[in-house]
């Protein structure tokens, strides 16, 4: 039985959530998520290098010499890749790199990626984040009373909303800090912070995603047994 430590909006212990192991994806997925990080990567490629080649290089075909007896090379015309400012051989085209990949890898790798952090310690829950004003220094001393250094932290949020504008600006000065929404954040982004402080909509907006894949599961369990 794995558990997370739960505090208050000021950052007192509340307690905390245990999280059956058997909801938790331990045992397979590390391939999902390898392919799906690779798919997100692919798709941030713009793919827009493009070089001309020997056909779209101006120029007439003319040759430059003729063939013999001028004791240089042999020269078809000036576009010739091996030329000064002829075409390019084998250059990149404009591309799509985007990698598709399947509903269910997703799935699997995201529910792989967050029983990886529960099972680890490495998530923490906040019943909500009330600051005051915009202030850096309030963010700080709040993540560190709950026992989080302010460098690789991921604050999970349920959805942004006006009421998260004081949060927003505080991490915004932050540079190894991130607020991102629970409901939609990409598991690259989740990968990329080794501690994660959720609140506690976002906690349950995150069973939510889990749970798309465990009910299959469980009844495949079933049939089997």
């Amino acid at each position: 039985m794995s558990t997370i430590p739960v505090f208050s909006a000021a950052g007192e212990a509340a307690g905390e959530v245990s999280v059956d192991e058997s909801k938790l994806t331990l045992d397979r997925g590390e391939q999902a998520v390898k392919d799906t990080i690779v798919a997100i990567q692919a798709g941030k490629r713009a793919g827009c290098a493009s070089t001309l080649s020997k056909g779209e290089v101006a120029g007439s075909n003319k040759k430059p010499w003729k063939q013999k007896g001028t004791g240089r090379a042999r020269a078809g015309f000036r576009q010739s890749p091996v030329w000064r400012g002829g075409g390019v051989a084998f250059g990149p085209k404009p591309r799509d790199y985007s990698q598709k990949i399947n509903i269910k890898v997703k799935q699997l790798a995201f529910n792989r990626v967050v029983s990886d952090m529960i099972n680890e310690g490495r998530v923490k829950i906040i019943e909500q984040f009330d600051l005051a004003e915009p202030k850096t220094k309030a963010l700080i001393a709040l993540l560190k009373k709950i026992g989080t250094e302010p460098k690789g932290v991921l604050i999970l949020s349920d959805r942004l909303d006006e009421k998260d504008r004081n949060l927003l600006l505080s991490a915004s000065n932050l540079q190894k800090v991130e607020v991102a929404q629970a409901v939609d954040v990409d598991l690259y982004t989740l990968m990329l912070y080794r501690t994660w402080v959720v609140t506690r909509a976002g906690y349950e907006a995150i069973l939510a995603r889990m749970a798309k894949l465990a009910p299959k599961r469980a009844q495949k369990k079933e049939v089997e047994a």
